[in-house]
């Protein structure tokens, strides 16, 4: 079906748009501190900073100083990167999991749900630039929850012995990597396998079941060895001091309530976000158009047990996230909408498996599959439609930005070569993007000091 490659052009292209704007993205917030950072001790020196001092994140900090090493073309290129492997992934996993699965589909449709799947994730966010373009955020937010579904690629794919060990090694060495890059992301992993493993007698055939299961506890036990070397590094002891939370335990009783009042908040915002429909719509468009022996609807049972299951994972989820980072944020983890992509990906792609169910349960003959067809590309060429003209006042944002970055970039550097100490700098912001002598005081003053080689930096009122 020609037609189905050609729509997933559209998701395609709004992404190819979005990395194209990458070219406007300039360091702000955290990026002032790392690059200085990075520049003069080098990334086994932020590794060391990261471990010792600041959070004990030492998968983070490798990834922080491979993009921080390049300066400014780190950060423009960080968003392209980003972007494509997280369609890869999604789209190896798709098409990989139709295949485990005995069914067939025209050529472009994986790659059409992969890239409305990607869409959704990357665009949908209350803030699209805290969770695409900022590295930063997006290292520990946005490719962190991709690397579960990387490692999972390996298990559909196994079919020898060789194959199996090596999917068995991967979900270890992953879990690894999770545990030291995010602690939100590490959570949500751990439900799901968890999950994996309790309902696997229901979920999985029976001459496969003993292998998902060793592989989803693999998974297990190495997010477990990574969340102990961060848990037990000095830099996550300073941390938790810096925060205030020695003395008291995340799982008090008033937290957690306090926690829950704010996940029943972030839900809110969430399932009045209408631009989450474009999942939905391309798991139906899918469910229509894949082929092969398994082409029945599956067992209203497991259907059934499917979409419970995936509700409660995603709500244990998001709910043990929200208390994870209530230490860090407090009741403003409701606008810290950066930090909830740790499940975000999850929720989108359950949405997609819904609608995929969804499409199967109401189709009742090839008028009403016609009918369902139209209604999930149309639901797909809206949601798209609203995202480029979001994206588009985003990077006019952002190139105004860019060029008042690079005026005074330019300034700055200048006076520094001619021997100044002190240099004054306007705060320049987008999309609410921590600047010096913003909400935070004169944070990261001293990180822009750094950065050009000078004693201080003070407010500026205009550009130079």
């Amino acid at each position: 079906m020609h037609w189905a490659a050609a729509l997933a052009l559209l998701p395609l292209g709004l992404l190819g748009a979005a990395a194209w704007f990458g070219r406007f993205v300039r360091p702000g917030a955290d990026d002032w501190c790392f690059l200085p950072f990075v520049r003069d001790e080098g990334i086994s020196g932020l590794i060391a900073k990261f471990y010792f001092v600041d959070n004990g994140r030492i998968a983070n900090a490798a990834l922080t100083g491979l993009y921080a090493k390049f300066d400014i073309p780190g950060h423009q290129w960080f968003p392209v990167v980003s972007g494509a492997l997280t369609l890869g992934v999604l789209w190896a996993v798709t098409a990989s999991a139709l295949r485990a699965a005995g069914l067939s589909a025209p050529r472009g449709v994986p790659l059409l749900l992969a890239a409305m799947v990607t869409a959704v994730f990357l665009l949908g966010s209350p803030n699209t630039y805290k969770t695409f373009y900022w590295p930063a955020s997006a290292v520990s937010h946005t490719v962190a929850p991709a690397l579960p579904l990387a490692a999972a690629i390996v298990l559909l794919r196994a079919r020898s012995r060789r194959g199996r060990i090596a999917a068995l090694v991967t979900a270890v060495i992953a879990g690894i990597v999770l545990g030291t890059l995010s602690e939100e992301s590490s959570v949500v992993a751990l439900v799901v396998l968890s999950s994996a493993v309790l309902l696997g007698r229901r979920l999985f055939p029976e001459h496969r079941r003993a292998y998902v299961r060793a592989w989803c506890l693999a998974g297990i036990a190495g997010t477990g060895i990574g969340i102990l070397v961060l848990l037990t590094s000095p830099g996550s002891r300073n941390r938790r001091m810096r925060y205030d939370a020695e003395g008291t335990s995340m799982f008090a009783p008033e937290q957690l309530i306090e926690s829950l009042h704010a996940f029943a908040r972030i839900l809110g915002t969430l399932l009045t976000t209408w631009t989450y429909l474009g999942a939905v719509a391309a798991g139906v468009l899918a469910s229509l158009l894949v082929r092969g022996p398994a082409r029945a609807a599956v067992p209203r049972p497991r259907a059934s047990l499917l979409v419970c299951a995936g509700v409660l994972v995603f709500l244990v989820s998001g709910y043990l996230c929200t208390v994870v980072a209530f230490p860090a944020f407090g009741p403003g983890i409701v606008v810290v909408t950066r930090s909830w992509n740790d499940y975000l990906l999850l929720y989108t792609v359950l949405l997609a498996g819904a609608g995929a169910l969804l499409g199967h349960a109401l189709r009742r003959g090839e008028r009403s599959g016609t009918v369902l067809k139209a209604a999930g590309a149309a639901g797909c060429v809206i949601v798209c439609v609203a995202f480029a003209l979001s994206l588009s006042r985003l990077g006019e944002d952002m190139r105004v930005r860019a060029a008042d970055w690079d005026r005074q970039d330019r300034w700055m550097r200048a006076q520094a070569a001619l021997g100044a100490r002190q240099l004054p700098y306007k705060p320049l912001s987008v999309s609410g993007m921590g600047e010096p002598f913003g909400k935070h005081g004169s944070w990261p003053a001293d990180c822009v000091a750094d950065y050009y080689y000078v004693d201080r930096v003070v407010r500026g009122t205009r550009l130079p």
